[in-house]
């Protein structure tokens, strides 16, 4: 059935509340001070995306390599934050990581501008639990089927769903992230931790090239499009992942492999693979689908940084697939010997 506002707010509105929780009132629910502040950084990348083409070629020096590096750089660091540690690690338990490792992947992810820890963790269990059914915090598929009920339910999945009043309670879903000191403390700094992701790119750029024009370039470059760059790739992952695409995979939902996205999120748009076995360290199981964040974390157990990696098994992913035939493209996969 369609998911109706009505039924989400009635789903979220249980004995759990997260009331005292930055931007919360006493009812756990979205208070209209962080509405304004989500819009803010909602709008106002978007904004400057729209501005940087004219910009680039008008002001002369505004746009330089320098500014391409910086855009890397923390493209690399915050959306790595997101998709190694805020989801994979954080949420799925994907693997073990030593207190260091902990907080360095706590505060990148933080860096992204998607919401503090404890209620981006607590987002998306919620999300898992009622995957594309009532209670899903943003499915695409709330309001119908319909050709206009599904483009309404896209906007709503990518960005109109952080508006929601009803918050998803941190106590119930993430109490392992609010148990944690280390990771309470880095939640309840996340404003701290968000005017850096900002004004670092600046820093650096007014350092390199020593000059306010490289400051207001590395702000502008590094900071605002590089958040609108990382925002709706992951915003995609919601929309587009639930809607477009392959599913090869048997999942209870409709999550699926967006192809063309596994570069620019790091390989989270494998999300069909994902949302039938959630804990695996890769998402991009079959051959020739790039995963970069499985990449980063096979380096990092290497060099000892992290430990009991959740990798596929070959043969659980190939009891997964609709299509027996499709099990010789998963990577490892050896097919039953047969005895004549």
């Amino acid at each position: 059935m369609p998911i109706t506002s009505e039924l989400e707010l009635t789903t979220a509105k249980s004995t759990f509340t997260n009331s005292g929780v930055r931007g919360q009132n006493e009812e756990g629910l979205l208070n209209n001070s962080m509405k304004i502040t989500i819009a803010v950084f909602v709008i106002l990348p978007l904004v400057a995306v729209i501005a940087a083409v004219p910009l680039a070629i008008f002001l002369g020096g505004f746009f330089t390599w320098v500014d391409v590096g910086l855009i890397l750089l923390f493209w690399v660091i915050t959306a790595g934050g997101i998709t190694l540690g805020y989801h994979r690690y954080f949420t799925h338990g994907a693997f073990k990581a030593p207190r260091a490792v902990k907080i360095g992947l706590a505060i990148a992810g933080s860096m992204a501008i998607q919401g503090s820890l404890d209620q981006w963790v607590a987002d998306h269990r919620k999300h898992h639990q009622f995957s594309d059914e009532v209670g899903d915090p943003h499915s695409p598929w709330r309001y119908g089927t319909s050709k206009r009920a599904v483009a309404k339910g896209l906007y709503y999945a990518h960005v109109g769903w952080l508006f929601d009043e009803a918050q998803t309670p941190i106590e119930q879903y993430a109490p392992d992230i609010a148990a944690d000191e280390d990771l309470r403390r880095i939640s309840r700094f996340f404003p701290g931790i968000l005017a850096a992701s900002i004004l670092l790119p600046a820093l650096l750029g007014g350092l390199i090239t020593w000059s306010w024009l490289g400051a207001l370039a590395g702000l502008f470059w590094g900071g605002l499009i590089r958040i609108a760059l990382v925002h709706h790739v992951t915003w995609s992952i919601n929309s587009i992942c639930h809607v477009f695409g392959t599913r090869p995979f048997k999942s209870r939902d409709l999550s699926s492999n967006v192809s063309w996205l596994a570069i620019l999120s790091f390989g989270e748009s494998w999300h069909n693979l994902h949302h039938a076995d959630p804990t695996l360290a890769r998402h991009g199981v079959l051959k020739g689908q790039m995963d970069m964040s499985a990449r980063v974390i096979r380096m990092m157990e290497s060099m000892k940084l992290v430990t009991d990696v959740r990798w596929p098994k070959p043969q659980r992913i190939a009891s997964k697939l609709k299509d027996p035939a499709m099990r010789r493209r998963v990577r490892g996969y050896i097919a039953p010997s047969t005895s004549i």
